[in-house]
């Protein structure tokens, strides 16, 4: 039983990366915008956040700084599709890879900068991260373990969630949103601001996957600077979207049953232990492919994927 517990505690822990990525895209794709640069937002967040809370001794700052990174990457893209109409899956995978080589560039010359082997944070940064302790509620058998003895981004990730299931589905600005993923013109015909909408959307979107990119420099790697850091987790989080059914309070369930994927290796029941590890690496991604191919054989049975996903929109054809 203990075991188990440990298991779901480590799910939890594991999924929520994926829960940042997942419900930054989710408000990219209400407004009509497949981002394929989840990973590269969240690669530029963890570099960001890293290396504001290597240089400021500051967890705070640092999730400041992931999130702003998170919001130039978002503008980028915005700038390309929104303004210009660039092709969205060529702008969001351009994104990822400038993305991704430009947080190991960043990583890269900061250590060659500081003459050390590698580059750690400061204790008081990691000491602000570790779990946190709720008097009375984490001493609980089970439940203190199971909802009250995680670190500060678990927190903020299930709140986000929360947060941006009541803007989209308990707001009329929100459901002015989805009006736009599913008719830009018909909601332009009803004075809603299009454009500036779909702005607001892809940067907070963008933000939100930098703050997940700091979990994977700042939680995953123990506080030290590795690159290629988030590895491939952003991929996964554009397809949780699917799973989530584009609403970011089912986006928590999504991201727990990744994570459980992620971390099985370590909790083996009996009769998988001489299953090699490298199959339980595979499983989130093969997980992902698969939910890919469902959906693309559903086709437009998917009756929550916005209508105007993936096309520009062009106000002089209305």
């Amino acid at each position: 039983m203990d075991l188990f517990i440990k298991f779901l505690v480590a799910a939890v822990g594991a999924g929520t990366p994926l829960l940042f990525g997942t419900v930054g895209e989710i408000l990219n794709e209400k407004v009509g915008h497949l981002n394929l640069g989840v990973e590269g937002m969240m690669a530029i967040g963890a570099c960001a956040g890293f290396m504001a809370g290597y240089l400021s001794d500051n967890f705070a700052l640092a999730l400041l700084a992931a999130f702003a990174a998170g919001v130039l990457a978002a503008l980028i893209y915005a700038v390309l599709t929104v303004t210009f109409l660039a092709n969205q899956n060529v702008a969001g995978l351009t994104m990822t890879i400038f993305g991704v080589g430009l947080s190991n560039f960043i990583g890269v010359y900061m250590l060659d900068k500081s003459g050390a082997s590698t580059l750690k944070l400061p204790e008081n940064v990691t000491a602000q991260m570790r779990s946190v302790t709720i008097p009375v509620l984490s001493d609980l058998p089970v439940v203190g373990e199971l909802l009250f003895s995680y670190n500060p981004f678990v927190y903020i990730g299930v709140l986000v969630a929360a947060g941006c299931g009541f803007y989209l589905y308990r707001t009329k600005t929100g459901l002015n949103v989805q009006a736009i993923g599913e008719n830009p013109a018909a909601a332009d015909a009803a004075s809603i601001q299009v454009n500036r909408w779909k702005y607001i959307n892809i940067l907070l979107g963008g933000g939100i996957c930098g703050i997940g990119g700091a979990y994977c420099s700042m939680i995953i790697n123990s506080g030290v600077w590795i690159s290629n850091s988030v590895n491939g987790l952003g991929w996964i989080a554009v397809a949780l979207v699917i799973f989530a059914a584009w609403k970011p309070h089912v986006a928590i369930l999504g991201s727990f049953v990744f994570g459980a994927l992620r971390v099985l290796k370590y909790y083996k029941m009996g009769f998988m232990a001489g299953w090699p590890d490298a199959f339980f690496d595979m499983l989130p991604f093969l997980i992902t492919a698969l939910i890919l191919v469902v959906t693309s054989i559903r086709g437009s049975k998917g009756a929550h994927i916005p209508a105007s996903l993936g096309v520009n929109y062009f106000r002089e054809e209305r």
